[in-house]
């Protein structure tokens, strides 16, 4: 059983890591991504979701009819988005302020309600919780280390601190869109060399 759970938890650090492995939850990741502090900021905001979510699916999965269980599914994870929507306002209002859209856009985050109809839907409450917060660790980590590298090379910065001294020439072509798909495509080349070493 612990090895399961181990198991369940590890997959979404490295063999199932959203951005990289799965492709799932570009969106946020493209977004968001232009320092290192939003991308954590939204990677732990999806980790709270997925994490309630996955536990309060796997406790009424046997409940909720089939016919309606993405409608279900849906309502859950609203629920716990509003929750966290409402923390970050309380307590990290700068940061809400920054992410805007991207926090009530979690509700259809494919990552969440992926793992809800493929796992939490069909597993018990301690793999459900493993699952999600191995997922949502993985994603957090994805976000966290492409915000790290567009913010770096982007601004010159590392969580607003200046790393390069007042010479230091910012490429700003990567804290804008089309940066975040050149960083997202090198980190994807180098995590499938990574991968089949």
């Amino acid at each position: 059983m612990a090895k399961t759970l181990v198991q369940e938890f590890t997959k979404g650090l490295w063999a199932e890591i959203p951005p990289f492995r799965l492709v799932l939850g570009l969106c946020p990741t493209l977004g968001v991504t232009t320092s290192m502090k939003n991308g954590l900021g939204m990677g732990l905001a999806t980790t709270f979701v997925l994490v309630f979510s996955n536990i309060l699916i796997s406790l009424m999965r046997n409940l909720i009819p089939s016919k309606v269980r993405i409608a279900c599914f849906i309502i859950i994870i609203a629920t716990f988005v509003i929750v966290v929507e409402l923390l970050m306002q309380a307590y990290t209002y700068a940061l809400f302020q920054t992410l805007g859209v991207f926090i009530p856009l979690i509700v259809v985050n494919c990552i969440v309600l992926g793992r809800a109809e493929a796992f939490a839907s069909k597993n018990g409450l301690l793999a459900s919780t493993a699952d999600g917060l191995g997922i949502g660790i993985g994603f957090s980590l994805s976000l966290a280390s492409l915000g790290a590298v567009r913010e770096i090379i982007g601004t010159g910065t590392f969580f607003g601190h200046s790393l390069f001294g007042p010479n230091y020439e910012p490429f700003t072509f990567m804290v804008q869109a089309p940066g975040a798909f050149v960083a997202l495509g090198l980190m994807l080349c180098m995590m499938n060399l990574i991968g089949k070493k």
